[in-house]
């Protein structure tokens, strides 16, 4: 319990790492924060600073993710039953550190990007369903956040049609994640249900940067 804890922390403060606030401080200060939707995640990052500054910025905070759950679990001596757990709970931290940055007053991202990295450790074939849903919704509807969540939402079903019992890593994490990007979208949610969510990925996709 005290391995789990420590390492849950470990990852938490390494997810806490905002891409877009390292990326914002090498071009002079920038917080895309004070910017745009507000939001510190990468489609912010697009919709404010273009392309490049985008892709700093989604880099960071899939890498991170990545060393969360393929270096910090392994720390240390661990036994193989206990591995998948201490993957996906030190995922979760990742992910709930960049949401709720402890170094950036708890104002951080939406976690979709962090999950990804989650995803290309511990299931790369998630990560592919999760993938794959959110360009063919993108394609559908247009709309980022609403292609995102149905993204999200596309690992646990993935998971469950795969064999994952529900006491399983995968199908309980994927579970808790899914739920968490919906709640991180609820303002996607409320401009959808309002009328005035954008579609703005189309127009953002043509910018020059």
């Amino acid at each position: 319990m005290l391995e789990l804890a420590i390492k849950f922390l470990l990852s938490y403060f390494l997810g806490s790492f905002m891409g877009s606030l390292v990326v914002g401080k090498i071009r002079g200060g920038v917080d895309i924060r004070t910017m745009g939707s507000g939001n510190a995640g990468g489609t912010n990052a697009l919709r404010t600073h273009g392309k490049l500054f985008a892709l700093g910025v989604v880099l960071i905070d899939v890498l991170k993710a990545v060393v969360a759950v393929a270096v910090i679990p392994q720390i240390g001596v661990a036994p193989g039953a206990v591995l998948p757990w201490l993957e996906v709970a030190c995922g979760a931290a990742a992910v709930i550190g960049h949401c709720y940055p402890i170094y950036f007053g708890f104002r951080g991202g939406k976690g979709m990007a962090t999950l990804i990295g989650v995803y290309a450790v511990i299931s790369p074939l998630a990560l592919l369903v999760v993938v794959l849903t959110w360009l063919a919704c993108l394609a559908l509807f247009g709309y980022v956040g609403v292609a995102t969540m149905l993204g999200a939402a596309a690992a646990p079903v993935y998971a469950a049609l795969s064999g994952h019992g529900i006491s399983s890593p995968l199908l309980l994490f994927s579970l808790a994640m899914a739920m968490l990007i919906v709640y991180t979208h609820r303002g996607n949610l409320a401009r959808l249900h309002a009328g005035n969510e954008h579609r703005m990925f189309r127009s953002l996709l043509s910018r020059r940067h």
